[in-house]
Protein backbone atom coordinates (compact mmCIF):
# COMPACT_ATOMS: atom_id res chain seq x y z
CA UNK A 1 0.00 0.00 0.00
CA UNK A 2 3.10 2.66 0.90
CA UNK A 3 4.39 1.55 -2.55
CA UNK A 4 1.34 2.20 -4.57
CA UNK A 5 1.28 5.95 -2.62
CA UNK A 6 4.57 6.61 -3.33
CA UNK A 7 4.17 5.75 -6.98
CA UNK A 8 1.12 7.78 -7.10
CA UNK A 9 2.93 10.59 -5.52
CA UNK A 10 5.54 10.22 -7.83
CA UNK A 11 3.06 10.36 -10.75
CA UNK A 12 1.58 12.91 -9.42
CA UNK A 13 4.83 15.02 -8.88
CA UNK A 14 6.26 14.22 -12.25
CA UNK A 15 2.33 15.53 -13.76
CA UNK A 16 3.17 18.67 -12.07
CA UNK A 17 6.66 19.21 -13.19
CA UNK A 18 5.90 18.57 -17.18
CA UNK A 19 3.17 21.11 -16.60
CA UNK A 20 5.41 23.40 -14.81
CA UNK A 21 7.74 23.13 -18.14
CA UNK A 22 5.20 23.58 -20.77
CA UNK A 23 2.97 26.58 -19.12
CA UNK A 24 5.76 29.25 -17.91
CA UNK A 25 4.71 31.39 -21.03
CA UNK A 26 0.89 31.32 -19.85
CA UNK A 27 1.15 33.25 -15.78
CA UNK A 28 3.99 35.85 -17.88
CA UNK A 29 1.11 36.50 -20.42
CA UNK A 30 -1.82 36.95 -18.19
CA UNK A 31 0.63 38.77 -15.82
CA UNK A 32 1.85 41.30 -18.25
CA UNK A 33 -1.44 41.56 -19.90
CA UNK A 34 -2.98 42.75 -15.93
CA UNK A 35 -0.29 44.58 -14.66
CA UNK A 36 -0.54 46.60 -17.90
CA UNK A 37 -4.00 47.41 -16.67
CA UNK A 38 -2.93 48.41 -12.91
CA UNK A 39 -0.14 51.07 -14.15
CA UNK A 40 -2.72 52.83 -16.32
CA UNK A 41 -4.55 52.81 -13.76
CA UNK A 42 -2.04 54.34 -10.96
CA UNK A 43 -0.40 56.51 -13.93
CA UNK A 44 -4.28 58.01 -14.61
CA UNK A 45 -4.25 56.81 -18.08
CA UNK A 46 -7.84 55.65 -16.55
CA UNK A 47 -9.36 56.77 -13.91
CA UNK A 48 -10.13 53.80 -11.30
CA UNK A 49 -14.09 54.70 -9.90
CA UNK A 50 -14.13 55.97 -6.18
CA UNK A 51 -11.07 57.97 -4.19
CA UNK A 52 -7.38 58.14 -5.91
CA UNK A 53 -5.82 55.53 -4.11
CA UNK A 54 -2.51 57.38 -5.15
CA UNK A 55 -2.16 60.22 -3.05
CA UNK A 56 -0.63 58.27 -0.28
CA UNK A 57 2.37 57.96 -2.45
CA UNK A 58 2.47 61.45 -3.82
CA UNK A 59 1.81 63.05 -0.34
CA UNK A 60 2.45 60.81 2.50
CA UNK A 61 5.45 58.34 1.16
CA UNK A 62 6.92 61.89 -0.68
CA UNK A 63 6.66 63.58 2.38
CA UNK A 64 8.59 60.97 4.38
CA UNK A 65 11.51 60.68 1.87
CA UNK A 66 11.90 64.52 2.19
CA UNK A 67 12.36 64.13 5.93
CA UNK A 68 14.62 60.85 5.85
CA UNK A 69 17.15 61.83 3.06
CA UNK A 70 17.89 64.96 5.17
CA UNK A 71 19.22 62.45 7.89
CA UNK A 72 16.23 61.73 10.38
CA UNK A 73 12.92 59.43 10.73
CA UNK A 74 9.94 61.28 10.99
CA UNK A 75 9.71 61.36 14.35
CA UNK A 76 6.83 63.74 14.99
CA UNK A 77 4.86 62.43 12.27
CA UNK A 78 2.10 60.16 13.60
CA UNK A 79 1.07 58.46 11.04
CA UNK A 80 5.07 57.32 10.81
CA UNK A 81 4.42 53.45 12.31
CA UNK A 82 6.48 51.47 10.51
CA UNK A 83 10.26 49.58 11.40
CA UNK A 84 13.10 51.05 10.59
CA UNK A 85 13.80 49.22 7.68
CA UNK A 86 10.64 50.66 5.89
CA UNK A 87 12.80 53.97 5.50
CA UNK A 88 14.36 51.77 2.54
CA UNK A 89 11.43 51.27 0.51
CA UNK A 90 10.03 55.02 0.91
CA UNK A 91 13.49 56.04 -0.14
CA UNK A 92 13.93 53.57 -3.48
CA UNK A 93 12.39 55.84 -5.50
CA UNK A 94 15.70 57.29 -5.50
CA UNK A 95 17.24 54.52 -7.30
CA UNK A 96 15.46 56.34 -10.59
CA UNK A 97 16.40 59.97 -10.35
CA UNK A 98 15.27 60.09 -14.23
CA UNK A 99 11.58 60.44 -13.07
CA UNK A 100 9.08 61.84 -10.50
CA UNK A 101 8.98 60.14 -7.47
CA UNK A 102 5.52 58.86 -7.89
CA UNK A 103 6.22 57.49 -11.12
CA UNK A 104 9.19 55.80 -9.89
CA UNK A 105 7.56 54.39 -7.04
CA UNK A 106 5.14 52.65 -9.17
CA UNK A 107 7.79 50.89 -11.23
CA UNK A 108 9.58 49.65 -8.55
CA UNK A 109 6.40 48.09 -6.93
CA UNK A 110 5.32 46.54 -10.45
CA UNK A 111 9.06 45.12 -10.41
CA UNK A 112 8.29 44.14 -6.58
CA UNK A 113 5.48 41.97 -8.13
CA UNK A 114 7.19 40.78 -11.19
CA UNK A 115 10.24 39.49 -8.94
CA UNK A 116 7.20 37.39 -6.63
CA UNK A 117 6.41 36.03 -10.21
CA UNK A 118 9.90 34.99 -11.48
CA UNK A 119 10.18 33.45 -7.84
CA UNK A 120 7.00 31.33 -7.74
CA UNK A 121 7.50 30.25 -11.32
CA UNK A 122 11.17 29.14 -10.65
CA UNK A 123 9.57 27.25 -7.51
CA UNK A 124 6.57 25.44 -9.25
CA UNK A 125 9.33 24.16 -12.02
CA UNK A 126 10.90 22.04 -9.44
CA UNK A 127 9.97 18.00 -8.55
CA UNK A 128 7.08 18.04 -6.75
CA UNK A 129 5.57 21.32 -6.93
CA UNK A 130 2.82 22.89 -9.16
CA UNK A 131 2.41 26.17 -10.84
CA UNK A 132 -0.69 26.77 -9.82
CA UNK A 133 1.04 29.18 -7.20
CA UNK A 134 2.17 31.37 -9.52
CA UNK A 135 -1.35 31.54 -11.02
CA UNK A 136 -2.52 32.50 -7.78
CA UNK A 137 -0.35 35.28 -7.38
CA UNK A 138 -1.68 36.31 -11.39
CA UNK A 139 -5.12 36.21 -10.26
CA UNK A 140 -4.89 37.85 -7.14
CA UNK A 141 -2.97 40.56 -6.75
CA UNK A 142 -4.97 42.48 -10.06
CA UNK A 143 -8.20 41.49 -8.03
CA UNK A 144 -6.98 44.36 -5.16
CA UNK A 145 -6.76 47.07 -7.98
CA UNK A 146 -3.99 50.50 -8.37
CA UNK A 147 -4.10 50.13 -4.38
CA UNK A 148 -1.48 47.25 -4.87
CA UNK A 149 0.44 49.62 -6.68
CA UNK A 150 0.39 52.24 -4.57
CA UNK A 151 1.67 50.67 -1.19
CA UNK A 152 4.90 49.55 -0.20
CA UNK A 153 3.24 46.19 0.58
CA UNK A 154 3.91 44.28 -2.40
CA UNK A 155 8.15 45.10 -1.91
CA UNK A 156 7.33 43.26 2.02
CA UNK A 157 5.46 40.69 0.35
CA UNK A 158 8.40 39.89 -2.60
CA UNK A 159 10.22 39.63 1.00
CA UNK A 160 8.27 37.13 2.24
CA UNK A 161 7.99 34.68 -0.78
CA UNK A 162 11.37 34.29 -1.06
CA UNK A 163 11.87 33.84 2.69
CA UNK A 164 9.41 30.72 2.47
CA UNK A 165 10.46 29.59 -0.60
CA UNK A 166 14.16 29.59 0.39
CA UNK A 167 13.02 27.82 4.21
CA UNK A 168 13.00 24.13 3.00
CA UNK A 169 16.62 23.90 1.26
CA UNK A 170 18.29 27.26 3.21
CA UNK A 171 16.97 27.86 6.58
CA UNK A 172 19.76 30.53 7.08
CA UNK A 173 18.82 32.64 4.29
CA UNK A 174 15.03 32.38 5.34
CA UNK A 175 15.96 33.89 8.71
CA UNK A 176 17.77 36.50 7.34
CA UNK A 177 15.02 37.02 4.88
CA UNK A 178 12.65 37.11 7.37
CA UNK A 179 14.28 39.34 9.93
CA UNK A 180 14.78 42.08 7.38
CA UNK A 181 11.27 41.60 6.56
CA UNK A 182 9.78 41.95 9.81
CA UNK A 183 12.42 45.22 10.13
CA UNK A 184 10.11 46.47 6.65
CA UNK A 185 7.12 45.89 8.29
CA UNK A 186 6.41 43.56 11.26
CA UNK A 187 3.77 40.66 10.14
CA UNK A 188 6.92 38.38 8.05
CA UNK A 189 7.91 37.38 11.66
CA UNK A 190 4.99 35.39 11.15
CA UNK A 191 6.73 33.08 8.19
CA UNK A 192 9.12 31.62 11.37
CA UNK A 193 5.26 30.05 12.83
CA UNK A 194 6.21 26.59 11.29
CA UNK A 195 10.38 26.85 11.31
CA UNK A 196 11.49 23.18 12.35
CA UNK A 197 14.80 24.81 12.49
CA UNK A 198 16.58 26.43 15.21
CA UNK A 199 19.24 28.44 12.47
CA UNK A 200 15.87 29.92 10.62
CA UNK A 201 15.27 31.86 14.63
CA UNK A 202 18.27 32.62 15.10
CA UNK A 203 19.40 33.85 11.72
CA UNK A 204 16.23 36.26 11.82
CA UNK A 205 17.00 37.35 15.72
CA UNK A 206 20.48 38.35 14.36
CA UNK A 207 19.35 40.16 11.68
CA UNK A 208 17.01 42.22 12.67
CA UNK A 209 18.88 42.67 15.64
CA UNK A 210 21.62 44.16 13.75
CA UNK A 211 19.72 45.96 11.15
CA UNK A 212 17.98 47.88 13.77
CA UNK A 213 20.97 48.81 15.63
CA UNK A 214 22.93 50.28 12.65
CA UNK A 215 19.22 51.78 11.90
CA UNK A 216 19.13 53.47 15.75
CA UNK A 217 22.78 55.15 15.20
CA UNK A 218 22.46 56.30 12.05
CA UNK A 219 19.44 58.13 12.09
CA UNK A 220 17.64 59.29 14.91
CA UNK A 221 14.27 58.02 15.82
CA UNK A 222 14.29 54.60 14.75
CA UNK A 223 11.73 53.68 16.96
CA UNK A 224 9.74 56.41 17.48
CA UNK A 225 6.82 54.40 15.78
CA UNK A 226 6.55 52.40 18.75
CA UNK A 227 4.63 54.92 20.46
CA UNK A 228 2.16 56.54 17.71
CA UNK A 229 0.18 53.58 17.99
CA UNK A 230 -1.74 53.66 21.73
CA UNK A 231 -4.08 56.40 20.99
CA UNK A 232 -6.15 54.78 17.84
CA UNK A 233 -9.44 54.12 17.38
CA UNK A 234 -11.06 50.83 15.33
CA UNK A 235 -10.49 51.07 11.01
CA UNK A 236 -13.76 51.67 9.59
CA UNK A 237 -13.08 48.26 7.45
CA UNK A 238 -12.03 45.74 10.19
CA UNK A 239 -13.92 43.32 11.67
CA UNK A 240 -14.62 45.00 14.93
CA UNK A 241 -15.77 47.53 13.27
CA UNK A 242 -19.49 45.96 12.12
CA UNK A 243 -20.35 46.55 15.55
CA UNK A 244 -20.49 50.66 15.26
CA UNK A 245 -21.40 49.86 11.44
CA UNK A 246 -25.03 48.60 12.47
CA UNK A 247 -24.70 50.37 15.93
CA UNK A 248 -24.96 54.03 13.85
CA UNK A 249 -28.73 53.01 12.94
CA UNK A 250 -29.61 52.41 16.17
CA UNK A 251 -28.24 55.96 18.09
CA UNK A 252 -24.82 55.47 18.30
CA UNK A 253 -23.45 58.97 18.43
CA UNK A 254 -19.95 58.34 17.54
CA UNK A 255 -17.96 59.87 14.66
CA UNK A 256 -15.49 58.45 11.58
CA UNK A 257 -12.39 60.56 11.39
CA UNK A 258 -9.12 60.53 9.71
CA UNK A 259 -7.03 59.19 12.40
CA UNK A 260 -3.20 58.01 12.50
CA UNK A 261 -3.45 57.73 8.94
CA UNK A 262 -6.45 55.59 8.66
CA UNK A 263 -10.26 56.20 8.62
CA UNK A 264 -11.50 55.14 11.84
CA UNK A 265 -14.50 55.15 14.68
CA UNK A 266 -13.69 57.22 17.36
CA UNK A 267 -16.18 57.64 20.36
CA UNK A 268 -18.41 55.50 22.94
CA UNK A 269 -17.36 51.90 23.30
CA UNK A 270 -14.46 52.02 20.50
CA UNK A 271 -11.66 51.38 23.25
CA UNK A 272 -13.67 48.55 24.53
CA UNK A 273 -13.82 46.86 20.97
CA UNK A 274 -10.04 47.23 20.05
CA UNK A 275 -9.24 45.94 23.28
CA UNK A 276 -11.24 43.09 22.46
CA UNK A 277 -10.37 43.05 19.09
CA UNK A 278 -6.42 42.61 20.79
CA UNK A 279 -7.42 40.09 23.10
CA UNK A 280 -8.55 38.02 20.07
CA UNK A 281 -5.39 38.74 18.42
CA UNK A 282 -3.74 37.48 21.82
CA UNK A 283 -6.03 34.49 21.82
CA UNK A 284 -4.95 33.60 18.33
CA UNK A 285 -0.99 33.68 18.53
CA UNK A 286 -2.28 31.40 21.82
CA UNK A 287 -3.65 28.98 19.89
CA UNK A 288 -0.32 29.32 17.33
CA UNK A 289 1.81 28.81 20.39
CA UNK A 290 -0.31 25.86 21.34
CA UNK A 291 -0.51 24.20 17.79
CA UNK A 292 3.70 24.47 17.99
CA UNK A 293 3.81 22.78 21.34
CA UNK A 294 1.33 19.29 19.89
CA UNK A 295 2.66 19.69 16.49
CA UNK A 296 4.54 16.20 15.97
CA UNK A 297 4.77 16.38 11.75
CA UNK A 298 6.81 19.46 10.67
CA UNK A 299 8.85 17.67 7.91
CA UNK A 300 6.57 18.11 5.12
CA UNK A 301 7.12 20.55 2.68
CA UNK A 302 4.08 21.82 2.40
CA UNK A 303 3.73 22.71 6.02
CA UNK A 304 6.15 25.49 6.62
CA UNK A 305 3.73 27.65 3.96
CA UNK A 306 0.44 26.26 5.40
CA UNK A 307 1.16 27.39 8.80
CA UNK A 308 2.54 30.75 7.73
CA UNK A 309 -0.67 30.97 5.57
CA UNK A 310 -2.92 30.17 8.58
CA UNK A 311 -0.66 32.93 11.18
CA UNK A 312 -0.77 35.75 8.64
CA UNK A 313 -4.98 34.90 8.15
CA UNK A 314 -5.22 34.74 11.74
CA UNK A 315 -3.34 38.22 12.45
CA UNK A 316 -4.88 40.10 9.40
CA UNK A 317 -8.47 38.71 10.62
CA UNK A 318 -8.26 39.87 14.07
CA UNK A 319 -6.40 43.01 13.66
CA UNK A 320 -8.30 46.23 14.97
CA UNK A 321 -6.66 47.62 11.48
CA UNK A 322 -7.38 45.34 8.18
CA UNK A 323 -6.44 47.76 5.44
CA UNK A 324 -6.84 46.78 1.97
CA UNK A 325 -3.23 46.58 1.34
CA UNK A 326 -3.15 43.44 3.95
CA UNK A 327 -4.34 40.90 1.59
CA UNK A 328 -1.38 41.56 -0.82
CA UNK A 329 0.74 39.60 2.19
CA UNK A 330 -2.38 36.97 2.37
CA UNK A 331 -2.28 36.39 -1.69
CA UNK A 332 1.47 36.18 -1.39
CA UNK A 333 1.68 33.67 1.18
CA UNK A 334 -1.12 31.86 -0.22
CA UNK A 335 0.59 31.87 -3.37
CA UNK A 336 3.60 29.51 -1.82
CA UNK A 337 0.85 26.81 -0.43
CA UNK A 338 -0.27 26.48 -3.84
CA UNK A 339 3.21 25.34 -5.29
CA UNK A 340 2.63 22.65 -2.66
CA UNK A 341 0.42 19.74 -4.84
CA UNK A 342 -0.33 18.22 -0.91
CA UNK A 343 -1.01 21.40 0.53
CA UNK A 344 -4.80 21.20 2.52
CA UNK A 345 -5.34 25.14 1.84
CA UNK A 346 -7.03 25.22 -1.62
CA UNK A 347 -10.17 26.41 0.04
CA UNK A 348 -9.16 29.00 2.24
CA UNK A 349 -7.29 30.14 -0.83
CA UNK A 350 -10.00 30.63 -2.85
CA UNK A 351 -12.27 32.42 0.05
CA UNK A 352 -8.95 34.56 0.32
CA UNK A 353 -8.87 35.14 -3.79
CA UNK A 354 -13.06 36.53 -3.53
CA UNK A 355 -12.25 38.36 -0.09
CA UNK A 356 -9.55 39.99 -2.15
CA UNK A 357 -12.58 40.98 -5.08
CA UNK A 358 -14.61 42.36 -2.45
CA UNK A 359 -11.97 44.31 -0.74
CA UNK A 360 -11.69 46.00 -3.64
CA UNK A 361 -15.41 46.71 -3.76
CA UNK A 362 -15.05 48.42 -0.19
CA UNK A 363 -12.24 50.17 -1.15
CA UNK A 364 -12.18 52.06 -3.21
CA UNK A 365 -15.54 51.84 -5.48
CA UNK A 366 -17.50 52.17 -2.62
CA UNK A 367 -15.48 53.58 0.16
CA UNK A 368 -18.08 56.31 0.94
CA UNK A 369 -20.87 53.76 1.55
CA UNK A 370 -18.22 52.11 3.78
CA UNK A 371 -17.83 55.52 6.02
CA UNK A 372 -21.24 56.24 5.80
CA UNK A 373 -22.59 52.76 6.61
CA UNK A 374 -25.08 52.45 4.31
CA UNK A 375 -26.61 48.91 3.64
CA UNK A 376 -24.38 48.28 0.79
CA UNK A 377 -21.89 49.35 2.35
CA UNK A 378 -22.29 47.27 5.73
CA UNK A 379 -23.15 44.20 3.71
CA UNK A 380 -19.65 44.04 1.69
CA UNK A 381 -17.76 44.15 4.93
CA UNK A 382 -19.77 41.77 6.25
CA UNK A 383 -18.86 39.69 3.34
CA UNK A 384 -15.23 40.25 3.08
CA UNK A 385 -14.53 40.11 6.74
CA UNK A 386 -16.79 36.88 6.81
CA UNK A 387 -14.72 35.26 3.97
CA UNK A 388 -11.75 36.37 5.88
CA UNK A 389 -13.35 34.18 8.84
CA UNK A 390 -13.82 31.57 7.09
CA UNK A 391 -10.89 31.48 5.78
CA UNK A 392 -8.92 31.23 8.90
CA UNK A 393 -11.08 28.92 10.44
CA UNK A 394 -10.70 26.70 8.01
CA UNK A 395 -6.88 26.62 7.50
CA UNK A 396 -6.71 26.55 11.41
CA UNK A 397 -8.67 22.99 11.45
CA UNK A 398 -6.50 21.83 8.45
CA UNK A 399 -3.21 23.24 9.89
CA UNK A 400 -4.01 21.29 13.28
CA UNK A 401 -5.48 17.85 11.67
CA UNK A 402 -2.72 17.72 9.65
CA UNK A 403 0.33 18.05 11.81
CA UNK A 404 -1.02 17.22 15.29
CA UNK A 405 -1.21 13.26 15.76
CA UNK A 406 -4.67 12.42 16.89
CA UNK A 407 -4.85 10.84 20.69
CA UNK A 408 -4.92 6.87 20.78
CA UNK A 409 -9.26 5.75 21.06
CA UNK A 410 -9.82 4.95 24.57
CA UNK A 411 -10.56 1.12 25.49
CA UNK A 412 -13.55 0.43 27.14
CA UNK A 413 -12.89 -1.90 30.67
CA UNK A 414 -14.56 -4.79 29.49
CA UNK A 415 -13.03 -4.70 26.54
CA UNK A 416 -9.81 -4.69 27.67
CA UNK A 417 -10.76 -7.77 30.69
CA UNK A 418 -12.27 -9.94 27.45
CA UNK A 419 -8.72 -9.47 26.01
CA UNK A 420 -6.92 -10.64 28.98
CA UNK A 421 -8.53 -13.67 29.37
CA UNK A 422 -6.65 -16.90 28.29
CA UNK A 423 -8.11 -18.94 25.18
CA UNK A 424 -9.20 -22.21 25.68
CA UNK A 425 -8.13 -24.08 22.85
CA UNK A 426 -10.59 -26.87 21.85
Amino acid sequence: MAATEQAADGRGDRVDGAAARRSPAGPAVVWAATRLVLLLWVFKVYVFPGPDVTSDVSVIYQGWYDVLRHGSFPRTDVTWQYPPAAALAILSPGLLPFLDYPSAFFVLACAADLAVLVLLLRAGRRPGRTPRGAWVWVAGVPLLGPTVYARYDVMVTAVAVAALLAGLRRPRLMGVLTGFGALLKGWPVLLLTGAARRRSWAAAGATAAGIGALAALVLPGAFTFLTFQRDRGTEVESLGALVFHVARHFGWHGQVLLNYGSVEFLGPHVDLVSTVALALTGAAFGWLLLWRLAARRLAAPHTLAEAAFTAVLMFVTTSRVISPQYLVWLVGVAAVCRCFPRSRMRLPIWLVLAAAFVTVLEFPVYFADVVASTPRGVALLVLRNGLLVTATVLAARHLWRSTVPRPPAATLPDQTARAQEPSVSS
